[in-house]
């Protein structure tokens, strides 16, 4: 897989300064590393399914050496540029998190797939499991335990996920965004 360090110049907030072209089958397994000023990026990430990184206290050492583990690092830290090789990061421009999502899903080619939305923490990034109403009694408030019959859990962090206005509120704006 060849990234090139890309820069933002466009509406999208990046632009590819190389031939790269998009990754097709393999954009389905990337894994991404968001720096700690793209928190907003790293829960749409997450919401598509995509394994992502994120932490607003990792040194920029740290980052950096998840490249090694083959994440592809996404940061607005331009002075990072020369500290690693440039296939492996992206530098993302612009302040609008759905904006920087798009041209993300646009540079890269990624053709998220809905079976995997919402299927990590937005919170932690571990995986999302369904769970029996009984395991979650007394975990969620009462009106939500009486009034949902489906729960799911995180792998993780344990926080509990239930379908409420949210979820449809966030299809619909990841349907608006990337035409999915």
């Amino acid at each position: 897989m060849k990234l090139l360090c890309l820069r933002a110049r466009s509406g999208l907030g990046m632009e590819n300064h190389s031939t790269t072209q998009p990754l097709n089958d393999l954009t389905v397994y990337m894994r991404f590393a968001a720096d700690r000023m793209l928190g907003k990026l790293a829960k749409w990430l997450r919401m598509l399914g995509y394994d992502t990184l994120y932490s607003r206290t990792l040194s920029d050492d740290r980052f950096l050496e998840l490249a090694e583990q083959g994440r592809i690092l996404l940061s607005r830290n331009t002075r990072i540029v020369g500290k690693m090789a440039s296939n492996r990061l992206i530098i993302v421009r612009g302040n609008d998190p759905k904006m920087q999502l798009k041209g993300l899903v646009r540079l890269l080619g990624l053709r998220p797939n809905p079976n995997d939305f919402f299927s990590r923490c937005i919170v932690c990034n571990g995986l999302i499991e369904p769970v029996e109403p009984r395991d979650v009694a007394g975990k969620v408030p009462d009106y939500i335990w009486t009034g949902h019959d489906k729960f799911s859990e995180c792998t993780s962090c344990g926080k509990i996920y239930w379908p409420g206005s949210h979820l449809e509120r966030s299809r619909r704006e990841i349907e608006r965004l990337l035409s999915v």
